[in-house]
């Protein structure tokens, strides 16, 4: 099968093979667009670092006893907004290079050294890392496992999709449909657990990112400020003790401000991985997608087409007679008898309109023996597909005993999903057959009637 969709250069090829979806001209409306919102974007980040600035002189206007404070309190709106992917790379890594070089420039101005905070940062993000890991539960195997469930879900789909016919021959939906519900049930079981497991992990995640790191900036920003030597030149007055107080305040603020945005846009980057992949994801299915429109473009892949010919050629290998296009209506009645099969002025269609007989008549009383023979594409198979009521009659009428009453055999062989019990009692369950009073004594009865029960004996049981 194919490699699943990852983000590699593979992905980044694909990517670019659809870059037509997204400008289909090198001067186009969608160009334009995304000039203006990568503009916007690196306006946005110079925007956050001067509000950021502004706040720290509206706090120390606040100190300082001011009142024009009070008319910008909601400037910080400008930075809160509905992100898609494109906003949550480049924005968040410019930030984080921005912010990093503000609070360095701003620690250097008043005096400080930035190594001690620098080094404090490492140490909370290296502790954050080992105490999550240490409570991380073992994501890999339960996801592991609901890919797992998934992919049986899958198998599941596809072998009644491969063996629709038999199953419809043999009228097993119903133990199908039991066995598509346990794989769905098991499947949802695994993700609630895993939502479960996950729940608590992102208590403690959230709880160390938004409190412990939030307590840790406030001691990185406040050490260089308190320590810094820029205030400290002889002895200050009454007046300079107040403007260095506001000072101070503002240098506090504006670093603070600096911090969370730098830590916020770094939490982005790191969350923005789960949806580059599966842009990834996506992306392959669409690029698969118009490969297969390009295939079929350039005659790689088609459908075969049926031919209109004369009804004369009817008789030349069975081959089908022509063609019916446009809907089909059913017009033919089937009526339910007691004995006998019979069928009047009964077409063969197939679903997609090759007409293969156009009038079929024949009866077939209880207790006869028929046998159908002919080449590849006839009608024989088509026959049955009609009576077990798999195909419509679109014309005539069929007389034939209800389906509870007649038994077909396919053309290939079925095991169904379970034991060797199963097989032998299909499509009817375990509960069916104890309902109507057999057991496995029963059974092996009849694997003893049929020379198979060996395969008891040599399976033990």
């Amino acid at each position: 099968g194919r490699a699943s969709p990852a983000v590699d250069a593979e992905f980044f090829k694909q990517l670019l093979e659809l870059r037509k979806l997204f400008f289909p001209k090198l001067v186009s409306a969608e160009l334009g667009l995304l000039c203006l919102h990568s503009v916007a974007l690196v306006s946005r980040t110079f925007l956050s670092i001067y509000v950021a600035a502004l706040d720290g002189k509206i706090v120390k206007s606040i100190v300082e006893k001011k009142p024009r404070s009070f008319l910008t309190e909601d400037i910080m709106m400008f930075s809160q907004s509905v992100a898609h992917l494109y906003s949550n790379l480049t924005k968040p890594i410019l930030d984080v290079m921005l912010t990093s070089y503000t609070l360095i420039r701003t620690a250097r101005s008043r005096g400080a050294n930035p190594i001690g905070p620098t080094v404090l940062a490492g140490l909370v993000v290296y502790a954050t890392a080992r105490v999550l890991k240490a409570c991380s539960p073992k994501f890999g195997k339960l996801v592991a496992e609901e890919a797992h469930k998934k992919g049986y879900l899958r198998f599941m789909h596809s072998r009644i999709i491969a063996n629709v016919e038999e199953i419809a021959f043999y009228r097993g939906h119903k133990v199908e449909m039991k066995q598509l519900q346990k794989s769905y049930k098991a499947l949802a079981d695994q993700m609630n657990l895993i939502l479960s497991k996950r729940l608590w992990y992102i208590m403690i995640e959230q709880f160390l990112m938004k409190y412990v790191w939030s307590s840790c900036g406030m001691i990185m920003v406040a050490v260089p400020i308190i320590t810094a030597t820029g205030f400290a030149d002889g002895e200050l007055e009454d007046g300079q003790k107040q403007a260095m107080v506001s000072e101070r305040t503002e240098a506090f603020t504006t670093s603070r401000n600096l911090l969370i945005s730098g830590a916020d846009a770094i939490e982005r980057i790191m969350s923005s991985y789960k949806e580059v992949t599966e842009l990834a994801g996506y992306t392959a299915r669409v690029y698969n997608m118009f490969s297969v429109f390009d295939e079929v473009k350039r005659g790689i892949y088609k459908r075969t087409a049926v031919t209109q010919v004369s009804e004369n050629n009817s008789k030349n290998g069975g081959k089908a007679e022509f063609h019916i296009g446009g809907p089909l209506e059913i017009k033919g009645k089937v009526i339910d008898v007691d004995n006998g099969i019979i069928c009047e002025n009964v077409p063969i269609i197939t679903p997609n309109g090759d007409v293969v007989v156009s009038r079929l008549n024949f009866q077939v009383q209880e207790g006869m023996n028929l046998l159908i023979t002919g080449p590849n594409g006839c009608g024989k198979s088509s026959l049955f597909r009609i009576l077990s009521g798999l195909w419509p009659v679109y014309e005539g009428v069929l007389y034939k005993p209800p389906p509870q009453h007649m038994f077909y055999i396919p053309q290939r062989p079925y095991m169904s999903i379970g034991t060797l019990r199963d097989q032998v009692i299909y499509p009817d369950s375990v509960d069916d057959m104890h309902e109507k009073g057999y057991q496995d004594q029963d059974l092996e009865s009849i694997l003893h009637t049929v020379h198979l029960y060996h395969i008891v004996q040599r399976e033990g049981g």
